[in-house]
């Protein structure tokens, strides 16, 4: 891959919870992780809340949310095997909704001196600021400011006074990741280093789920993502992607919720494949980082019992392996 930029990497922990990532069995995860992958970086994922869409307030919960000395564990675990970690904090919201959702009318609040926006953004910047410091403490070689935060990404100069605060505390690389099918409305772009998108692009009819197809699908994805590369200059890094191993999912990549899909690893396989033919060796392309690996594997034996997106044990994992020893 030259001298450029090229992220081999697997998202680690979304679902963890308080004290998960100093288990054993969390660092047994990493280990095989790293060993039946061959992955180089970790997307070291995690969240706290906020209340509802509508709240201007990020609370850490600490009865469920990891940390500092959790995510120090972890990072310093990664970094022993070789791992380059970028942390990636994340807000969700308490009431179930989707993160996307957050946002708020451009009125004051009823105190009469900040607006909604502003109120948020405080609080959002002490989160974010809080993560920068712990990432440059812990030496973390990227940090991802945001996630799917649809809903906020109008409003740039909010975004940029807190890019520009996080510049002043961590002096590693920055990316944002946006949600497929909305990267275009992200202005300040040109702010991070690095473009980042979930790329839970649908590459198949439901009743054609061929490599052959899916193909043809990311051939026409990869023009819309280069234009976004040749608007802002920036390279391109899937953030997030991945398919579960069910029948179907290569049409929603994105679901989570139809657990009565059969096992089916051969359709998540070919949307690897597929992904890694198409994106591999475009100079402005940057690499992945999949969806997700959990802090406590399964049984080998119970693989096939397992429709998420794991790829540990499965036909994914050993097409993932392939590729990224190759080169």
């Amino acid at each position: 891959m030259n001298d450029r930029l090229f992220i081999k990497g697997f998202t680690y922990g979304f679902c963890a919870e308080r004290g998960d990532y100093r288990k054993p069995e969390a660092l047994d995860s990493m280990i095989k992780l790293k060993e039946t992958t061959a992955s180089e970086w970790i997307a070291l994922s995690f969240w706290t809340w906020q209340e509802h869409f509508y709240s201007t307030d990020i609370n850490f919960d600490y009865g469920f949310t990891v940390t500092d000395r959790d995510i120090e564990v972890a990072v310093k675990n990664a970094h022993k095997m070789g791992l380059k970690v970028c942390l990636k904090p994340v807000v969700n919201l308490k009431d179930g909704a989707w993160r996307a959702r957050v946002d708020f009318p451009e009125i004051e609040t009823l105190e009469g001196r900040d607006s909604y926006w502003d109120k948020w953004f405080r609080s959002y910047t002490d989160f974010m600021c809080h993560y920068a410091e712990l990432a440059s403490e812990l030496k973390c070689e990227m940090l991802c400011i945001g996630c799917e935060m649809v809903g906020t990404e109008k409003k740039y100069q909010h975004w940029a006074k807190l890019i520009e605060k996080i510049r002043t505390i961590y002096s590693g690389p920055l990316i944002y990741n946006a949600n497929h099918g909305s990267e275009d409305g992200v202005e300040w772009f040109e702010l991070v280093d690095i473009i980042g998108t979930s790329a839970y692009y649908p590459v198949s009819g439901k009743t054609n789920a061929s490599e052959k197809n899916m193909i043809q699908n990311w051939e026409r994805i990869k023009k819309r993502v280069h234009q976004l590369h040749l608007r802002f200059n920036k390279p391109v890094v899937f953030m997030e992607i991945g398919c579960r191993s069910a029948k179907g999912c290569s049409s929603m990549p994105w679901d989570y919720l139809h657990t009565d899909l059969p096992f089916d690893e051969e359709e998540q396989a070919a949307f690897y494949s597929s992904v890694m033919k198409v994106f591999w060796n475009e100079p402005w392309f940057s690499g992945f980082f999949w969806w997700d690996w959990m802090t406590r594997l399964y049984d080998l034996k119970d693989t096939k019992n397992d429709t998420g997106f794991n790829v540990y044990g499965k036909k994914a994992g050993e097409i993932l392996k392939e590729w990224y020893t190759k080169k």
